[in-house]
């Protein structure tokens, strides 16, 4: 299991492997999911590649990639439970595998430090104008793919109705009213504020030395950030269902549910959870897949997801609107199935082959390797990516049952064409 450098302000983890021959940085900063400086968050991202204090232009950062070999810079913001992250990653050469000495490795330190920490501000602390207006353009354009597309607009709004008084209702690309008020100097200060609020944890992937790796987080990312305690997520119980059906101009309508759940990462039953998920509706042998879209013909599509930092098993569906009784009905009914054990070994063992095979794909790429592990950051935990597959053998029947059984419906959300 990797080791990490818990004293220093970021979380260090060194992930020692010979596969890659590239080395692969991961720079996570977590603060609460809150209304505010959640737009600005959004934003900040694409705005920070747009040039850092020591690399003042999208142009000179571009030159500086391109001379560490080809070197590819990334960066976003997500949501995972109700965590906000914003997350830089640089993708590099491994020197050692070059014909001449370059120290790439601190090179590619000093660059995802520069970007993310150290922000090209004018003379009255403010990011300049133009690079702000753009983003914000672009931005807009992010925030209205959203609304064309149905599916995704459809979980925005379970989200909402659903968890309505709780962060997580919070869209991670914030809202367009925030956007607009948005100024070089307003986005400077959620920087500043980001930075004082965030845990901050780096993942590096590749054959490198871990103390070297140290020394250079040590030497480039001099400020002090705001270890954050785990946060706890409370389990909700649904009162009643909440139905809600919205109109919009569309063909296909979007039948989505939001059952709760007590099991998050961390739980006993969370890998129970996940093989639950895969036999109900997340793999192709699915009983949503084969009964709901394949037998019955209800859906163009049917499928379920867990949200395994909130509690949440979503589940969505493409349907006809006249199909809307029938789709739930035999909807809730693959879950009841399951509830009673209504399935066979044979069932759970196709689930847990799949995501074995699932954890394997992520396990072979370097990123896919950080997103596992980062789950145990998240609960304040140390997680190794192997575990999971561990976790997931040791599942059996009873505790697919049990998983079910956890499984409360809260919302039905339809979103259907007008008329």
């Amino acid at each position: 299991m990797p080791e990490a450098n818990k004293t220093k302000p970021v979380r260090t983890t060194v992930i020692p492997s010979r596969t890659f021959k590239t080395t692969t940085f991961v720079l996570h900063l977590r603060t609460p999911l809150q209304k505010e400086y959640l737009t600005e968050k959004a934003l900040l991202p694409s705005v920070l590649e747009r040039g850092s204090r020591h690399f003042p232009s999208r142009e000179i950062i571009q030159a500086a990639l391109e001379e560490m070999y080809g070197a590819h810079l990334t960066a976003d913001a997500v949501k995972k439970g109700e965590h906000h992250i914003l997350s830089f990653k640089l993708e590099v050469a491994n020197e050692k595998f070059l014909n001449e000495a370059v120290p790439l490795t601190e090179r590619a330190v000093q660059m995802l430090a520069s970007v993310a920490l150290y922000p090209n501000l004018n003379e009255k602390g403010a990011f300049p104008d133009t690079p702000v207006q753009e983003e914000k353009r672009n931005h807009a354009q992010k925030l209205a793919g959203v609304k064309d597309d149905k599916m995704r607009y459809a979980n925005k709004r379970l989200a909402e109705v659903m968890c309505e008084g709780e962060p997580y209702s919070l869209p991670v690309l914030g809202y367009e009213q925030q956007l607009e008020a948005i100024t070089g100097k307003s986005l400077a200060e959620a920087h500043q504020a980001l930075l004082k609020d965030s845990s901050i944890d780096l993942y590096v992937v590749g054959d490198v030395r871990e103390q070297e790796i140290i020394q250079y987080v040590e030497q480039y990312m001099q400020f002090s950030s705001r270890p954050l305690a785990p946060l706890q997520t409370e389990f909700k119980k649904p009162e009643k269902v909440r139905e809600v059906k919205e109109t919009d101009e569309i063909s296909q309508a979007k039948l989505h549910l939001g059952f709760r759940t007590p099991v998050v990462f961390g739980s006993k039953r969370y890998f129970a959870l996940q093989v639950m998920n895969s036999l109900f509706g997340g793999a192709p042998h699915s009983k949503l897949f084969t009964n709901v879209r394949e037998k019955e013909s209800l859906a163009y599509y049917a499928a379920s997801r867990v949200e395994s930092h909130k509690g949440l098993v979503i589940v969505m569906a493409g349907i006809e609107t006249a199909q809307y009784d029938k789709a739930l009905s035999i909807i809730l009914q693959q879950l009841d199935d399951l509830k009673n054990g209504e399935f066979s070994e044979e069932d759970v063992a196709k689930s847990k082959a799949v995501l074995r095979n699932q954890l394997l794909e992520t396990m072979d790429s370097p990123r896919g390797r950080v997103e596992l592990e980062y789950h145990g950051a998240l609960i304040g935990e140390d997680w190794d990516a192997g575990s999971w597959i561990t976790e997931i053998d040791k599942v059996q029947s009873a505790d697919v049952k049990a998983a079910a059984a956890s499984l409360e419906l809260d919302t039905i959300y339809f979103l259907h064409g007008k008329g």
